[in-house]
């Protein structure tokens, strides 16, 4: 299973950004879909997940200002980012957790897209 991220890059602080990651591969259905980050000197953190009954969950930080989605048919999520912050910025990686066959889990990553708020 692979997942492939897009749509990062460099906004002006208030701006927006959409990300996206697909996910392509052996899979039978797919759990939990997340965001997470990574900014420069400090450890990955949870921005945002859905289930696959669209369930979501935000950081505290990104709460009112991101938007996570997904569409089950065809294994993608995406991430609305509005009012970006400088503190946004970071490394963003798409995250699911798959079920590969009935019944046999197993977790990946993308490749992570970065994003670069100016301030």
């Amino acid at each position: 299973v692979q997942l492939q991220a897009s749509g990062g890059g460099l906004v002006e602080a208030g701006g927006s950004l959409r990300l996206s990651c697909s996910a392509s591969g052996s899979i039978f259905s797919i759990n939990d879909m997340s965001w997470y980050r990574q900014a420069p000197g400090k450890e990955r953190e949870l921005v945002a997940r859905i289930t696959s009954g669209g369930f979501t969950k935000y950081g505290d930080s990104v709460k009112g200002r991101f938007a996570i989605s997904r569409d089950n048919a065809k294994h993608t999520v995406n991430l609305r980012m509005n009012s970006l912050e400088p503190e946004d910025t970071g490394v963003y990686y798409c995250h699911a957790e798959v079920e590969v066959t009935l019944n046999s889990l197993a977790w990946f990553w993308g490749q992570g897209t970065l994003v670069t708020v100016s301030s």
